[in-house]
């Protein structure tokens, strides 16, 4: 199934081909103009800010909680009727630690709040979030992709994994773009995602 997009295209590859090529430029003037510097982090809201920048010209709901229910493979992300809630005490949760902050991105990455998209939006809100309340941030290039998506995979029921393999790829670089850029790699994409309820709110 081909998502309805702004660009027209029927095709999946196509589809993807352009949301790698936008996205990345997106997100390239995301951090060349400083956008997040006055943003909250560790919040929906700024998270929200950052999938829209990400999407709009790709896609109406960019920045929007999902209207659908997803799963990816055996596992189902927050229920709709949880949704709001869920993404109202991740805002909650503490952030002062390392453990805390992965932590919230654990559960962040449970309730999947946009259609769409969530996993480039998400590690560019880590970042953001790292960087703001410890200095640091994540060399993507030293995480390994199918060690990253098992773990993350794991992560709602044992977190230390996760845990781990991010706090091994910490770096202080948090003002190279190149490091930065890293994150909405295509390579870590969650993909083959479920509709296991179609039902609109």
């Amino acid at each position: 199934m081909v998502l309805e997009n702004k660009l027209g295209l029927t095709s999946s590859s196509e589809l993807a081909q352009a949301e790698e090529k936008i996205s990345k430029e997106r997100a390239k003037a995301l951090f060349e103009q400083g956008l997040l510097k006055h943003k909250k982090a560790g919040t929906y809201e700024t998270l929200a800010f950052i999938h829209s920048f990400l999407f709009e010209d790709i896609y109406d709901f960019a920045g929007k909680v999902r209207t659908v229910n997803l799963a990816k493979g055996n596992f189902r992300f927050a229920p709709l009727v949880y949704l709001e809630q869920a993404l109202t005490n991740i805002d909650k949760m503490s952030q002062s630690t390392f453990e805390e902050i992965v932590e919230k991105y654990v559960e962040l990455n449970i309730a999947h709040p946009f259609r769409e998209g969530n996993g480039r939006s998400m590690r560019l809100w880590l970042d953001h979030l790292l960087k703001s309340e410890l200095g640091q941030v994540i060399d993507w290039s030293l995480v390994d992709k199918e060690d990253y998506l098992l773990a993350m995979e794991r992560s709602p029921i044992r977190d230390i994994e996760i845990k781990h393999i991010l706090r091994q790829a910490l770096t202080n670089q948090v003002d190279s773009r190149e490091i930065y850029m890293k994150g909405v790699d295509h390579s870590y994409y969650y993909e083959g995602y479920t509709l296991y309820k179609t039902d609109e709110l």
